[in-house]
């Protein structure tokens, strides 16, 4: 009898073994691209045109993505968790062009969801303490925080003078009187397909982040620099424009 009970429980342990998952895991470089309707982005040329006719060049650009995961289709989530799942890119820094993401667990994952700038809880003043990213500060004044992008060049008016645009993005504000009297997050959330995205056992899977410059001025919103001007930063209504506009711009594909 005792021996029939130690085979039943040597049985059931080899059972329990066999069942349980064996997990892996492999690693995601995310590759960003900047690009105007499919092309490379020259940087310091003026020779690109947006949905409102306005001709224009870019100089720099710069932004957060922030609170990263993949989803599978049964709906599974995994978070990254690397550097509290932010990433910033800039343009003049060349290692901000590739983000390593280590120890993905195997599978395939059908979408991609992302935060387009910075959640409340990290958009606070003194959130980064170390350059590049603390010089995206967003000024007290106007809510503090960090700027979310920053896309700065330059267009062609009307009058043929040209003149500096800064599409930033950030905490907006109300005004009453010439006083702020409400503070507006304009962070959005994206998600994106994924196509035969697949992590395997220590090898790495690239996907291609690309933000498309002309979409944040297209829809459903065409922005125009003759007349919205070249300075945002305290203009809620043409930070709406480019809130609602963003998820257009932006695109993940696997390599």
């Amino acid at each position: 009898m005792v021996i029939m009970r130690k085979l039943l429980i040597f049985f059931l342990v080899l059972s329990c073994a066999a069942c349980a998952k064996k997990e892996y895991y492999g690693d995601v470089k995310i590759c960003f691209e900047i690009e105007v309707d499919g092309q490379n982005l020259h940087y310091h040329q003026m020779q690109y045109q947006n949905a409102a006719g306005n001709r224009y060049q870019v100089d720099e650009v710069k932004f957060f993505i922030s609170d990263v995961a993949f989803l599978s289709r049964g709906g599974e989530r995994y978070s990254v968790t690397d550097h509290d799942g932010i990433h910033y890119f800039d343009s003049d820094i060349a290692s901000s062009y590739n983000w390593l993401i280590s120890k993905v667990p195997d599978g395939q994952f059908d979408s991609i969801s992302f935060v387009f700038g910075l959640l409340p809880a990290q958009n606070v003043t003194g959130f980064f303490v170390n350059p590049p990213e603390n010089n995206m500060a967003w000024p007290d004044a106007l809510g503090g925080g960090y700027h979310y992008m920053q896309i700065n060049g330059k267009w062609l008016s009307l009058n043929d003078t040209v003149y500096p645009f800064n599409l930033h993005t950030g905490i907006g504000q109300w005004y009453e009187n010439g006083s702020a009297t409400e503070f507006i997050p304009n962070h959005f959330r994206v998600t994106l397909p994924l196509r035969d995205c697949i992590v395997t056992k220590d090898a790495t899977t690239q996907l291609d982040f690309v933000m498309n410059v002309n979409g944040w001025m297209a829809a459903p919103n065409v922005y125009n620099f003759d007349e919205i001007g070249g300075s945002i930063m305290q203009n809620q209504a043409a930070q709406e424009m480019l809130r609602e506009n963003g998820p257009r711009a932006l695109s993940v594909k696997v390599h």
